[in-house]
């Protein structure tokens, strides 16, 4: 996007240089849930900047429209201009944060992502007990609570907590003999709930004979602070985040995120972030050039595609789901199909493109209803494949997919496609 930074942050310049065209509307993901023109990409930007001109009030109403957007990017991607709706919807959730403050159980969920060792007893505390809040369902790993709480519904699939986390079960330097060495950026959902992704990853490595920094001070992205509006959580980490990368990124070919959002937050919105911080942007664009997604450099800059090709078949069929943070925003979505069909029948979706639902804390607590709307058409599309598996490389999409299928009674397993390459090059 050949836009300046003051361009693609100016509410009423991009307002202005909207069309109209409609053409966002159709793939438009809260507008199929809630088909109303001001929940739509050319809504939002007509709104955004009537407030930048000072004819629209921030009130409870505007709020609720600018916090019901899913932020997939979907409506950037058909957009004939490359309008930034998604970006001047965060800088607006920001305005948002400031006026009404933000709730209190967020604030405690933020506070959690600033601070790992407070996060590990949370969790570690979580685990220990979790039976007593939760109803376990050991089979798939996950959990149903038994509370109905904001961001615990109740009647929804929750991913269930690990007894130690993917950082602390490891020593942080890994040395698998090779002349080659990468850092590993985890996730919070990959380090506390879907332990086996980062696991996997470490079996991968070793296989290549490729050694691992596991980088164990690295912060939350702050993904989920960013599309709330918690600007002072994104500030703290990010800036963390970009010393510690300094620190370490010479001695490694590559920082490998095996999570579609948290390498798009990395790689992409700290970048966008630091549009008035130009030191700040300027180093954030400098290190984040060794961050990848896992399966994107794995398949470019190592031969684990021809090791995968002379592996057995599996039976077994999967479907892809491309998350809106890999697809829209990086461009991947080869790569990981790629290295699955070494050894696994893909079934495409009749839209593997469309956003799953997850949109994020405030559409997982304050509107679920949307996200759990959302989730039907997704999980339908699953079940009409007959596959056995559903993969992407995304937990959040793992979280709320999980979820949709267990409304709709599907029982297609989930895998990350780093856990389906790992259990091939076990066989």
């Amino acid at each position: 996007m050949d836009k300046k930074p003051e361009d693609i942050f100016s509410f009423d310049k991009i307002a202005d240089d909207c069309v109209k065209c409609g053409k966002c509307i159709p793939v438009c993901t809260i507008h199929r849930v809630n088909a109303d023109e001001v929940t739509s990409p050319r809504g939002f930007i007509d709104l955004l900047g009537a407030y930048k001109r000072g004819n629209l009030e921030l009130d409870k109403t505007a709020k609720d429209i600018f916090e019901s957007c899913f932020l997939c990017t979907a409506c950037v991607e058909v957009c004939p201009k490359s309008l930034p709706t998604d970006m001047i919807i965060e800088q607006a959730r920001a305005d948002i944060a400031q006026k009404f403050g933000i709730a209190w159980y967020k604030k405690a969920f933020f506070l959690l992502l600033r601070h790992r060792w407070l996060n590990d007893i949370a969790f570690k505390l979580g685990w220990v007990f979790q039976t007593c809040g939760f109803k376990i369902k050991a089979d798939i790993d996950s959990m149903h609570s038994r509370f109905n709480l904001p961001m615990l519904k109740a009647d929804r699939l929750l991913p269930s907590l690990k007894k130690t986390s993917f950082l602390n079960a490891h020593p942080e330097n890994i040395d698998n003999g090779g002349k080659r060495k990468v850092a590993i950026f985890i996730g919070c959902l990959g380090n506390y709930n879907f332990r086996n992704i980062g696991d996997s990853l470490l079996e991968i490595l070793e296989h290549l004979e490729i050694d691992a920094f596991l980088a164990k001070s690295q912060k939350c992205c702050s993904a989920p602070a960013y599309f709330t509006g918690d600007f002072d959580t994104v500030d703290h980490n990010a800036k963390f985040n970009i010393e510690y990368f300094e620190k370490f990124s010479d001695d490694v070919e590559a920082i490998l995120v095996p999570e579609a959002t948290c390498s798009a937050m990395l790689k992409i919105d700290y970048e966008h972030y630091f549009h008035d911080q130009p030191e700040w942007q300027e180093r954030a664009r400098k290190v984040m050039k060794k961050v990848f997604m896992a399966t994107e450099w794995l398949q470019h800059h190592t031969e684990l595609e021809s090791i995968l090709a002379k592996k057995k078949q599996n039976t077994k069929i999967v479907t892809y789901h491309d998350p809106c943070h890999a697809k829209k925003m990086q461009g991947i979505h080869e790569e990981p199909r790629n290295l699955i069909r070494q050894n696994y029948k893909i079934v495409e979706m009749s839209d593997p493109n469309a956003c799953c639902g997850f949109g994020g804390v405030t559409m997982q607590s304050e509107k679920y209803h949307f996200a759990k709307a959302v989730g039907v058409p997704k999980a339908a599309m699953i079940k009409e494949t007959k596959a056995e598996i559903v993969s992407a490389e995304c937990s959040a999409c793992r979280m709320q997919i999980n979820a949709s299928m267990n409304y709709a009674g599907v029982e297609t397993v989930f895998k990350n496609p780093i856990e389906l390459i790992a259990d091939s090059l076990r066989d």
